[in-house]
């Protein structure tokens, strides 16, 4: 069972979870690649990179956005949509040609939530308003 499922309050229904771009899956495949001339020594790197991508979730539910990163450590950010003020995209000239970005959602008075080298950035950005601001 995944971390946002397990997270889930009272009530509480996940509303979309984001996937990384296969553009994050890059660096894993130039250690992988560069492990061919150095005989494997570069593959526990590769290896790192694909856990640390495995292991990634983000989403947002009903109540709160998330950001899980962690192998066997846990480190989360999380965030209220109550207190969302904006959701800022930064996409680069490869983002924008391949389609992927970072998407920044700012709180009051609290750390900002950051989802790195997201799918579709524009689609994750209306998805996070849409929950956070209801059309009646």
């Amino acid at each position: 069972m995944s971390y946002i499922d397990e997270s889930l309050s009272q009530d509480e229904k996940v509303a979309a979870l984001f996937k990384p771009h296969w553009f994050a899956y890059l660096p894993m495949v130039l250690w992988l690649l560069l492990g061919l001339v150095t005989f494997g020594l570069t593959w526990l790197i590769a290896l790192y990179e694909y856990l640390k991508l495995r292991f990634l979730e983000q989403g947002v539910t009903n109540k709160r956005v998330i950001v899980k990163r962690g192998i066997v450590g846990r480190s989360t950010d999380e965030m209220k949509l109550s207190s969302i003020e904006t959701v800022e995209i930064s996409q680069g000239v490869a983002g924008r040609i391949f389609g992927f970005g970072d998407i920044k959602v700012t709180g009051r008075g609290i750390s900002d939530v950051v989802f790195t080298r997201i799918h579709d950035p524009m689609a994750v950005k209306r998805a996070i308003e849409g929950v956070s601001n209801p059309v009646d």
